[in-house]
């Protein structure tokens, strides 16, 4: 078993890194090597910009190329809830932003001829308690009424069409959704916007960023000092350089995933027979799907923990017995891969994206991140360029969260929250 990304291990390094120091000026700097990142110098490079991307590790390192491959239009959480709490408009809005996420995912896959195995194979949110599926209905009702026509509920007795399992209690399907190889899409944005001239350096972490008086911002690296008119910050929650003001607005939580060895086309036919993205309805949430090479992929929540090989390998463990839990077929399937990733979760949930001291920023993307980093990336060209009315989380207020300086101290609490929630509701 591999402690490592299935996709990053499955998919060709970046080869296009940027040899000698980071020296200079250019119209705008990229901080950080994501979905974010990348599709933001790719946008701003085709407007003729000037860009130098700076990443601390390697393209698609953190949690672009950790995460599960699903780019899902929806919310992560109900509708009607987020509905009732920021206004039917705010929230339909916000609703066809994430479609045109995946919307946006699709066109730079086929404009960069990006091989992802992108499939628009749908999505399918699991009931796991009787009660959820009654949830999910009255969820499906407002969404039909209101902003995705397209959504339908399959009941218990017709769920084995979908699922071949009996630990659900029905779903409901979003049939714009899509799967891809995620690997492969982020260093093939990276790819496409190198091939436009923009200047990426790997293994050069921001150390240190600063206003000059004549305007833009002089950013220190272990390779050398660039001056910058514009910055973008698309690290998330990176642990280099000085972004505290950040780190106390965003919440790391570990998500852990794990893959199996290849299997029979009959087995997945049973298990997943449409080749739905899944996810269930649990606070400490598992999802998985199939792989383009045949393989089941399991993740989830499993400990509210940071990632490193030890925790990554104890999750592996608890995710291993909830795939039994989920198809006891597979009890004596090998595991090939065994990995861990942070995700930036904001209070409420929400990403954030705008611009503070003259420095623009786009992250804590709470799970949603496969298709709105991509989305934020190619519209935070457009706003530094002077479209700020196309950011839809422009009106959004991001204080800091009580007794959070970075360190998150409180995730075993949370996460005993969450298994009491799961066990009672």
């Amino acid at each position: 078993m591999k402690l490592t990304s299935y996709w990053l291990d499955t998919s060709e390094p970046f080869r296009s890194a940027t040899p000698g120091p980071v020296q200079g000026t250019c119209d705008v700097a990229v901080i950080g090597g994501g979905l974010t990142g990348s599709s933001a110098a790719l946008a701003l490079a085709k407007k003729g910009a000037r860009v130098v991307l700076l990443e601390a590790e390697t393209i698609g390192h953190a949690a672009s190329g950790r995460n599960g491959g699903m780019c899902n239009n929806g919310f992560a959480q109900d509708y009607g809830t987020l509905s009732t709490r920021l206004g039917k408009e705010v929230a339909d809005r916000l609703y066809r932003a994430f479609d045109a996420g995946v919307d946006t995912v699709e066109r730079l896959v086929a404009e960069e001829l990006i091989d992802c195995s992108f499939a628009r194979t749908g999505k399918i949110k699991l009931a796991a308690k009787p009660e959820h599926y009654d949830k999910l209905a009255r969820s499906q009702e407002l969404l039909a009424a209101n902003v995705d026509p397209d959504t339908t509920m399959v009941s218990r007795a017709d769920l084995a069409n979908e699922v071949g399992s009996e630990r659900y209690y029905g779903g409901l399907i979003y049939p714009k959704s899509a799967g891809m190889h995620v690997g492969r899409f982020v260093r093939g944005l990276a790819e496409a916007a190198a091939r436009r001239g923009v200047q990426i350096h790997e293994h050069t972490p921001l150390m240190g960023l600063r206003p000059i008086a004549d305007g833009g911002h002089e950013i220190e690296t272990p390779k050398g000092r660039l001056r910058a008119s514009q910055v973008l910050l698309a690290s998330g929650i990176s642990h280099a350089g000085p972004l505290g003001w950040i780190r106390r607005r965003v919440v790391p939580v570990g998500a852990f995933l794990i893959v199996t060895e290849p299997l029979p086309i009959a087995t997945l036919d049973r298990l997943l027979p449409r080749r739905r993205m899944a996810v269930d309805t649990k606070n400490l949430v598992n999802y998985f799907r199939t792989t383009p090479d045949n393989r089941l992929l399991f993740g989830g929540r499993a400990r509210f923990a940071i990632s490193n090989p030890t925790s990554d390998e104890k999750s592996g463990a608890i995710l291993q017995a909830a795939l039994h839990d989920v198809f006891p077929e597979l009890r004596a399937v090998r595991i090939d891969y065994c990995w861990g990733g942070m995700v930036d979760m904001t209070r409420d949930r929400l990403p954030r994206a705008g611009e503070r001291n003259g420095i623009y920023y786009s992250m804590g993307y709470s799970g949603h991140g496969t298709q709105m980093s991509t989305l934020m990336g190619t519209i935070m060209a457009e706003v530094m360029d002077g479209r700020t009315e196309l950011n839809p989380w422009k009106d959004f207020a991001w204080p800091a969260i009580p007794g959070h300086l970075g360190p998150p101290w409180f995730l075993p609490l949370v996460g005993a929250y969450y298994r009491i929630k799961d066990r009672f509701q």
